[in-house]
């Protein structure tokens, strides 16, 4: 079990993760942590794109300020449904080096004090900006079909179809970051049993970006991974932030056997 720590991830939870033509896709945006969080609502200020993919057919997410479950669209047709979005950035202050310092140990983040002094940065009163690219996965119909790179700048894309495919090896998913797999970087898991229980591991993607998530029937699962970067000069002038993180977030569940 991880142990809990000041990081807060986005995700996209649906309220069925599975479900017939004539329903609508419905799913709650959630900002928390442990798999568990406070769900927001429908702001367009906040989405940089908000979009709904079915094989080769697509639409844009548009809904009303302030609804509620933050996704509410229309299924397009019979299949696997990719929802894909994507925040505008965002920035969060660290008041010392410590809590930084959990933040980084936590998500297995390639910076140390070292190399943030080295940069003639502060050990206390700087800020980090952040922006979320979350996806997920919801049955439609029959489920068939398969995830895809939606060309989000930091994803995760599943290579098992959880809903139609065999599970006894797990759900097989990719990490990229741009047009690259991310190898050997850290993936966190949240598996939520049909109780509410959460249990939180890590696995390692391998030189091809491809790690295997192990999945029990009935769970649902999170999966999140972070990139950490220099803020361009542009970006940095207009956040005042000298660390920036792209979060990579997938949700779907294992039907029951």
């Amino acid at each position: 079990m991880s142990s809990p720590v000041a990081a807060h991830e986005l995700w996209l939870e649906p309220l069925d993760y599975q479900v017939n033509q004539q329903d609508r896709l419905e799913a709650n945006i959630v900002n928390g942590q442990q798999f568990d969080g406070l769900k927001l609502a429908f702001i367009p200020q906040r989405i940089a794109a908000y979009m709904v993919f079915n094989g080769d057919a697509q639409s844009r997410v548009e809904m009303r300020t302030g609804d509620t479950p933050g996704l509410q669209a229309a299924p397009l047709g019979d299949g696997l449904h990719v929802v894909a979005y994507q925040s505008t950035t965002a920035t969060v202050d660290y008041e010392e080096w410590a809590k930084f310092e959990r933040f980084v140990h936590h998500k297995d983040l390639p910076v140390t004090l070292d190399a943030h002094v080295a940069r003639g940065l502060p050990q206390d009163g700087f800020s980090e900006v952040y922006s979320r690219f979350s996806k997920t996965l919801i049955a439609v119909g029959s489920g068939a079909g398969s995830d895809r790179r939606i060309g989000l700048e930091t994803e995760i894309v599943a290579l098992t179809n959880p809903y139609t495919d065999d599970l006894s090896n797990g759900v097989r998913v990719q990490l990229f970051y741009r047009a690259e797999p991310r190898r050997n970087e850290q993936i966190e898991i949240f598996d939520k049993a049909p109780d509410g229980t959460v249990t939180i591991s890590t696995t390692r993607t391998d030189n091809d970006g491809i790690a295997a998530i192990p999945v029990m029937s009935v769970h649902s699962y999170m999966l999140d991974a972070v990139v950490l970067r220099e803020p361009t000069a542009e970006l940095a002038a207009t956040s005042g932030a000298v660390w920036e993180t792209l979060w990579a977030n997938l949700t779907f569940a294992a039907p029951q056997e």
